[in-house]
């Protein structure tokens, strides 16, 4: 499969956006409706991988107690027909208790499958950057 870089790059831009906001409303099943069943997530702060959406709405329960905000720095598309990838580096600002308290700079992979007329999420990896 040859993978090229998005047509329509806004378009795999716009599901981070809609994950970002789901994040906003501090709701895990909103979150979670964005991700495929059997999708699997390698998140930030936690070591567990998660491959359920039982196991993904345990983490995002516990992490948006912390009221992430996420902006990304650098985006990068590909598509290869069903499936698309959006990778780059993003920082969540975290605000537990409603005091800002750090900013993490993670790298991130979003892999899209589309369903019908609907992008979900199948693969999401997201490792906060090594160096200071």
């Amino acid at each position: 499969m040859n993978c090229l870089e998005m047509q329509n790059q806004e378009e795999i831009c716009t599901l981070f956006e809609a994950w970002n906001q789901a994040l906003q409303t501090g709701d895990p099943d909103k979150v979670v409706a964005l991700y495929a069943e059997d999708a699997i997530l390698l998140p930030t702060v936690s070591n567990k991988v998660r491959h359920n959406h039982a196991e993904i709405r345990d983490y995002f329960v516990h992490f948006l107690a912390m009221k992430p905000q996420g902006v990304i720095t650098e985006c990068n598309t590909r598509s290869c027909g069903d499936l698309a990838v959006n990778s780059g580096v993003y920082t969540f600002s975290l605000c537990p208790e409603g005091e800002c308290s750090r900013a993490v700079a993670a790298r991130y992979t979003f892999v899209y499958q589309r369903f019908g007329d609907k992008w979900l999420i199948v693969e999401h990896h997201s490792s906060a950057m090594p160096e200071k």
